[in-house]
């Protein structure tokens, strides 16, 4: 029997590519247990969504919209591929703040779209399915889905140390501290507003119980992954899924590849590393969310600890270095916790 229905909790970036090599590897046969007509539904992280000069900004959806629609800018692995800033250019001349965010012309119509779409009553989840007309369905057809983790507001916010505030600390948007900040100063704590009042969006929770294989890619366990799982009830059905549950670590070597999971996981007191994550999710069976958890070769002496924490582990590499290496890895998350799956 071959797997046909998948789910991923993605972040940005790097769950977006995750999900360029997993459909890439999927659709050409290449992951072994799985269907090639596999439906692959994502849910995508909402609480990095900012509100800029007026319009409605999803970085992660975004994200993962532009990149599986194959418009993402290669280089950057944010924003439209040959993009204009004439936009951003103008509003600097007025003097416009925030100057550290730019919005590029051909994504502030994305934008424009979006935030009328959502002043006319419509909720992010059928505008992100309105925009996935254009983007998704001509690439990928039926066989994939976007969904938003909710419909309700929740932002990021991080508290760093400031001994000009009489409180000895400010608090700002994440995309402040990410973008302005470049996470150059450590993150005290990371607040989450409006989370714990959200509710998943219509068809999330279908989602997960419905799925064959739940996905967590290697996307920030604090602010993505982990926001997504802090929407009230699903990180329960996370949990009670029949679908197996296999996770791929952000950590590789002591440290991130790309972004600030160190960072945000000092912030919270979880270890930096591929077993601290990996027991930072926990195990299914010890009241956790995870079933398998794949480290990279580097960090194969974490296997043991893993193995007593509960977790069916392996280490094989997890450098997504183009589409056929990302294959690879889902390949091997498969393979871990479903190895009867039949090619």
């Amino acid at each position: 029997m071959q797997i046909s229905r998948i789910t991923v909790l993605s972040g940005g970036m790097g769950g977006a590519r995750f999900l360029q090599g997993l459909l890439h590897g999927i659709r050409g046969g290449e992951v072994p247990g799985v269907s090639p007509e596999a439906q692959v539904t994502v849910v995508a992280n909402t609480a990095d969504d900012i509100w800029v000069h007026g319009l409605k900004v999803c970085p992660d959806l975004d994200t993962v919209m532009y990149t599986l629609g194959d418009g993402i800018d290669p280089e950057r692995g944010w924003g439209r591929r040959e993009e204009t800033w004439s936009v951003r250019t103008e509003l600097a001349e007025y003097g416009v703040e925030p100057t550290w965010f730019g919005l590029g012309d051909r994504d502030v119509a994305t934008h424009l779209v979006r935030t009328q779409m959502l002043e006319a009553g419509y909720p992010l989840s059928a505008v992100t399915e309105a925009l996935c007309r254009r983007w998704l369905a001509p690439v990928h057809g039926d066989g994939l889905r976007l969904l938003p983790m909710t419909d309700d507001r929740v932002e990021t916010h991080v508290a760093v140390a400031d001994p000009d505030e009489p409180s000895g600390r400010r608090v700002m948007h994440f995309q402040e501290y990410w973008i302005r900040l470049r996470a150059s100063v450590p993150a005290e704590t990371v607040v989450m507003i409006g989370l714990d009042r959200s509710s998943p969006a219509p068809g999330v929770l279908d989602a997960i119980r419905d799925a064959e294989l739940v996905v967590l890619p290697p996307s920030n366990p604090v602010v993505s992954v982990g926001t997504i799982l802090g929407v009230p009830g699903l990180r329960a059905a996370v949990r009670d899924t029949a679908a197996r549950v296999v996770g791929l670590s952000p950590i590789v070597g002591g440290t991130h590849v790309r972004g600030m999971a160190e960072q945000m996981l000092t912030s919270i007191g979880v270890e930096v590393s591929a077993a601290g994550v990996g027991r930072h999710y926990g195990a299914r069976s010890r009241g956790g969310v995870l079933d398998g958890w794949l480290v990279d070769t580097r960090d194969e002496d974490a296997l043991p600890a893993l193995r007593d924490a509960g977790l069916e582990a392996a280490a094989v590499p997890l450098m997504m270095t183009d589409p056929d290496a990302t294959a690879a890895m889902a390949a091997a998350a498969v393979s871990l916790v479903a190895p009867g799956a039949t090619a």
